[in-house]
C-alpha cells in the first residue's frame, strides 16, 4: 500500500480543494502540526442511492428455506 501524502496545517489550509480532490480519488492524506501527524483524511464509501421501490431489485437473494426452524427448535415449540 502506498504511503499517505502528508501536509502541514498551512499547506492543508491553502490547498484544501486539491487535497479533497486527491481524497475523492481514493488517496489518504495526513495533516501534521509541528511535524507530528494529527489527522488523517480518508475517502468515504459511496452511499447506495435508493430511488424508490424496486431500486435493489436483483441485488438481494433470499433462500426458499429462510424461515424454516432448525429441528430442535421446531420440536421445542411443537411445530413438527
Amino acid at each position: 500500500m502506498e504511503a499517505a501524502r502528508q501536509y502541514n496545517v498551512h499547506e492543508a489550509t491553502t490547498h484544501l480543494s486539491r487535497i479533497l480532490e486527491q481524497v475523492a480519488t481514493g488517496e489518504e492524506v495526513v495533516i501534521s502540526k509541528a511535524g507530528e501527524p494529527v489527522a488523517k483524511v480518508v475517502p468515504l464509501h459511496p452511499r447506495t442511492r435508493r430511488t424508490g421501490r424496486g431500486s435493489l431489485s436483483g441485488q438481494i437473494h433470499i433462500k426458499d428455506d429462510f424461515d424454516d426452524l432448525p429441528d430442535d427448535l421446531a420440536d421445542a415449540f411443537g411445530m413438527r
